[in-house]
């Protein structure tokens, strides 16, 4: 019974950290702009202006969802602890199942507060959108390119553990193993804002599998990360003449229609330079679709270094894919350790960090950010 006695008073300490959420979300804000919005889209002519409708009818959903997730949070932890409370006065407590049960339902309520919390520290313009991520190999063969896979698989485990959608956008395979360069899109509320901390070169240190004579081996790939952005958001106007649109047969795996047919899309900016592609899917509508979200991605990136000010918040600061350049350090020999070097953060999971388990970096980048002492 003293276990479950502690658990109960454990949760409803937590009923401090749900008040203090409930001013830092501003809930009562929220609702009564959700109520102004209501009311504005009743007015006659407000689908006049469909841009601009559309903009409210998004604020609206937006405000609507952080309230209903406050919401759900709270009953869960109202759920959680009058579960308990039966349980112990139906002298069930010795009930092994039911009591691993609660403390589960537990964990997961604390698990899930921690990320709303995080998701305070979302502020950019950006922050609420889906990511696109691009993987890329440095110098050094097959080392390299086996490292850029592995990073490949470490985000996807990320977004898989964060019930996030995953469609891979572009995938060039390796001379050997690995790949030379991969796309995804990553859809999910706040994929950006959470995945924008990774860009940049991430550097490995291990054993090499691909050396006879077993030395340790320093690999370099880079992560490129910007937000999923529509044309009209950004009123960038991409007229068909500045587009030199290339079709061609996927290459690697992806089942015969797609390696038989010339489903594969390569657009060309013309007046940039920018080139991106697409093969994964089944037809060319779906990859040009595809291709034309990472255009459209790179070419904010572009308009926005027109504002200084603004450039970070779409894909951080670019660096070279070499020695000296890097983000974070994975370290598998002669200890383990995964750091990075803009905010101290460490952990020496490095099996867990590999299968996904990032939150702690991205937590820590977030509050850095929040409190002004991140080092650009």
């Amino acid at each position: 019974m003293l276990l479950l006695d502690e658990l109960k008073l454990e949760l409803e300490g937590y009923r401090k950290d749900m008040k203090e959420l409930y001013v830092i979300l501003n809930i009562d804000k929220l609702k009564e702009e959700v109520e102004e919005l209501q009311q504005k889209s009743a007015e006659d002519g407000f689908w006049n202006d469909l841009e601009n409708s559309q903009k409210v009818m998004q604020k609206i959903k937006q405000n609507e969802n952080v309230i209903a997730n406050y919401k759900k949070l709270d009953s869960r932890l109202e759920d959680a602890i009058t579960l308990i409370e039966m349980t112990i006065e139906e002298g069930n407590q010795e009930d092994e199942a039911a009591v691993a049960e609660l403390r589960e339902e537990a964990e997961g309520f604390k698990a899930e507060l921690e990320t709303t919390k995080l998701t305070t520290l979302l502020t950019g313009e950006y922050d609420g959108n889906n990511a696109i991520l691009t993987f890329h190999a440095g110098a050094g063969g097959t080392e390299a390119q086996d490292w850029a896979e592995m990073l490949f698989r470490m985000y996807n485990r990320w977004a898989e553990r964060h019930n996030f959608k995953v469609t891979t956008l572009d995938y060039l395979d390796g001379d050997e193993a690995g790949l030379k360069s991969a796309s995804i899109l990553v859809e999910g509320t706040n994929a950006y804002g959470f995945l924008k901390s990774e860009t940049g070169v991430h550097r490995l240190v291990r054993i090499s599998p691909f050396d006879s004579s077993g030395r340790r081996q320093t690999s370099f790939a880079s992560l490129e990360v910007m937000p999923e952005i529509g044309e009209a958001d950004l009123n960038i106007e991409i007229r068909p003449e500045d587009l030199e649109i290339d079709f061609y047969r996927a290459s690697g795996a992806g089942g015969q229609k797609v390696n038989k047919t010339s489903s594969a899309v390569r657009l060309t900016h013309i007046p940039t330079g920018i080139v991106v592609s697409c093969q994964t899917q089944r037809s060319q509508y779906q990859n040009k679709d595809y291709a034309m979200k990472m255009l459209v991605a790179k070419l904010a990136d572009i308009k926005e270094k027109e504002h200084l000010d603004k450039i970070e918040d779409i894909k951080g600061v670019k660096k070279e894919i070499a020695w000296g350049a890097q983000i974070r350090s994975y370290v598998f020999m002669p200890y383990t350790l995964a750091k990075d070097h803009r905010i101290n953060f460490e952990n020496s999971n490095i099996n867990a960090v590999m299968d996904g388990d990032l939150d702690g970096f991205i937590n820590a980048y977030l509050t850095a950010l929040s409190h002004g002492t991140l080092e650009k």
